[in-house]
């Protein structure tokens, strides 16, 4: 079992949603990217979604471009953003790491040097935005061969056809995307999310999370009632972009902390 299927079923067990945030590599400088690693986990987070930096991040909105703009300042590559997977497992060896990011640098590195890569450096999955299912299947067969997880991304559009397609690809969970557009748009309605995440299970048995749009600890707790998961990228990466760097760890346990509280807070009303 993965270190991602291990983490879902604990968490079933104890009747718990898993908390996925995301963060961009080296944003706000390379230093501080393994202590942020470290300050997720010490806000409750279950898996953490590592970004790698990129130019051109199509479906990312201007919060999150903006992190990969200071990160990309730094020079910060591929081959540093699993450098910090290395780090990070020094002394930590339990939370799943999922190295999230678009084609481009993978292809320039070589998808099997950057495969072997990130089973070097203890990873646990890889989410590429820009991949499609009908493209992936060569990228997918090199993870697997290495126990490597390859997440697969959802979105209000997704047809049938596809869905079971990515169904029968995709590894550790699936992201479904709330919202139509980039990241850190608008609102979620959480009624739509609920009926499209019971339509999704119907193709498939893995763990469902859900992102974009969450950005306080009401809608993460509306969320976790409907999903097995909660993603939260934007407003994390805000809060990173607005903090002084002194205060940019602290920050981030704080926040992350709310939302943990949040959604366990669930646990507790089911059991009443």
């Amino acid at each position: 079992m993965s270190r991602i299927a291990a983490t879902f079923a604990r968490l079933k067990g104890e009747g718990k949603k898993a908390l996925i945030p995301f963060i961009t590599a080296g944003d706000p400088d390379p230093a501080l990217a393994v202590p942020l690693m470290h300050a997720l986990v010490a806000g409750g987070a279950d898996v953490i979604e590592l970004g790698v930096p990129f130019s051109d991040p199509m479906a990312d909105g201007p919060v999150i471009q903006r992190s990969s703009e200071r990160a990309l300042k730094y020079g910060v590559s591929l081959t540093a953003v699993v450098g910090y997977v290395t780090e990070f497992r020094k002394t930590n060896r339990v939370t799943p790491v999922v190295l999230f990011g678009y084609a481009n640098p993978i292809e320039a590195l070589g998808a099997e040097r950057f495969a072997d890569m990130a089973k070097a450096a203890d990873a646990d999955g890889v989410l590429v935005v820009d991949c499609p299912p009908e493209e992936a299947r060569g990228l997918v067969e090199l993870l697997d061969a290495r126990a490597l997880d390859t997440v697969f991304l959802l979105s209000p559009t997704t047809d049938d056809g596809r869905l079971r397609q990515i169904a029968g690809i995709g590894r550790g969970y699936l992201y479904y995307v709330s919202l139509r557009g980039v990241t850190g748009a608008a609102n979620i309605d959480i009624a739509d999310v609920a009926a499209r995440i019971n339509h999704i299970r119907a193709f498939t048995r893995l763990p469902v999370g859900v992102g974009f749009g969450i950005r306080d600890a009401e809608t993460a707790k509306q969320v976790a009632t409907v999903a097995d998961a909660v993603v939260i990228g934007s407003r994390l990466v805000q809060e990173i972009e607005n903090s002084p760097r002194d205060q940019v760890v602290a920050n981030v346990i704080a926040f992350l902390s709310g939302i943990r509280r949040a959604m366990d807070s669930l646990v507790r009303e089911q059991a009443a």
